[in-house]
């Protein structure tokens, strides 16, 4: 229950607030700029079959089509709960649109992704990012209204833009992929584009 209120809360925050670019942000992004084909991949921080894409599809991915120069790909926010929320603006805090920070928090999701609410959480949050190295200044990352709007507006934009309503949702070339996310389904929708 405690979850259940958690989420409906966050969710009434996106709704309420007030759609705000911070264009000094960075998009967290992998690839050649000027590559052929556009990946957006909107993911949650707390979500198991995101942290499974990044561990079993990425890493493919990314040696046969993002290395090589054929696609880029572009990592946004679709927090589905508050702690995804505040791992959300951990990783874009940087804002110097790497993707280290992220692939860190997926990789390791069941370290940090734990606590019975939200203080908790952010206790767990904050002490996997001590033991990481990273160094931020975690109370000013998770409190910054700048980033804070950027990773609502990416919600915001997903799913006004392209329906976004379950994580991870990938858009390719502007158009939604629809099939089961593997990479052999994945690599055969984006060899078509070639």
């Amino acid at each position: 229950m405690k979850k259940y209120i958690q989420t409906l809360l966050f969710i009434v925050t996106i709704l309420f607030s007030g759609n705000v670019l911070a264009n000094e942000i960075n998009r967290i992004k992998v690839g050649n700029e000027d590559a052929k084909i556009t990946i957006i991949a909107y993911e949650s921080l707390t979500c198991s079959h995101c942290a499974n894409f990044h561990k079993n599809v990425y890493p493919q991915l990314k040696k046969d089509f993002i290395d090589t120069g054929l696609a880029k790909i572009e990592f946004r926010h679709y927090p589905l709960d508050i702690i995804a929320f505040n791992a959300s603006k951990i990783a874009q805090c940087k804002n110097d649109g790497d993707s280290k920070v992220l692939e860190i928090l997926f990789d390791k999701q069941q370290k940090w992704v734990k606590g019975n609410n939200a203080s908790e959480a952010n206790d767990n949050l904050k002490k996997f990012i001590e033991e990481q190295g990273i160094d931020i200044d975690f109370k000013k990352c998770i409190t910054d209204k700048k980033i804070e709007d950027f990773v609502l507006n990416d919600r915001i934009e997903g799913a006004k833009q392209f329906k976004v309503n379950a994580t991870p949702t990938i858009i390719i070339n502007n158009e939604k992929f629809e099939k089961s996310l593997n990479y052999k389904n994945l690599k055969k929708s984006l060899e078509k584009m070639i």
